[in-house]
């Protein structure tokens, strides 16, 4: 499958962090809300999020951690989706449902646009950046090495890997880039 004309990207958040994400006119990275007080239901793993922060850098980026960006899928309807909707992942403290969830959608190339200007660093990952084992990529060029196919799968169990592919972006995402929200 051929890279999408116009990818979009997608953040998923509790609707109780909206409040706070308005206010701020931001999404923040892990690694801010860990010095803020943080407002509202965390839907990610503990864990995982625990590893991006203190483990995990960026190949393209060395001195970056993965929990110093603001985090996005290339597909709609994640796996982690998956997982809430399971509620079964002994890792997965929330088990609140997929209702109260808000998707926010943006534009990847706009997005970059605005990093590109602002100074902030971006990457793009093929698989899980929660993952020890992920690639990462800076270049536009090289978005093909993305699985297209897996990301647009509704039937994932053999591309699991590859429909977990991450848009990251250092430090904030400012929510005037966000073009769709759905809840």
């Amino acid at each position: 499958m051929t890279v999408p004309a116009q990818p979009k990207i997608y953040h998923i958040v509790h609707v109780d962090r909206l409040p706070s994400i308005i206010a701020d006119n931001h999404l923040w990275c892990d690694a801010q809300i860990a010095v803020q007080v943080p407002t509202g239901t965390t839907i990610g793993m503990g864990k995982i999020k625990q590893r991006r922060l203190r483990e995990l850098t960026l190949n393209s980026h060395p001195e970056l951690h993965v929990g110093d960006c603001v985090p996005f899928y290339f597909c709609p309807r994640s796996i982690m989706l998956y997982l809430i909707h399971r509620a079964n992942n002994p890792e997965l403290d929330y088990r609140g449902g997929q209702e109260p969830i808000v998707h926010l959608q943006a534009d990847l190339h706009n997005c970059i646009a605005w990093a590109d200007l602002n100074k902030r660093r971006w990457a793009f990952t093929l698989s899980n950046a929660g993952a020890y084992y992920f690639e990462d990529r800076c270049n536009l060029s090289q978005l093909d090495e993305i699985d297209w196919k897996a990301v647009q799968a509704t039937n994932w169990q053999t591309c699991q890997e590859g429909k977990q592919a991450e848009f990251l972006l250092e430090h904030s995402f400012p929510c005037n880039r966000a073009h769709r929200r759905t809840l």
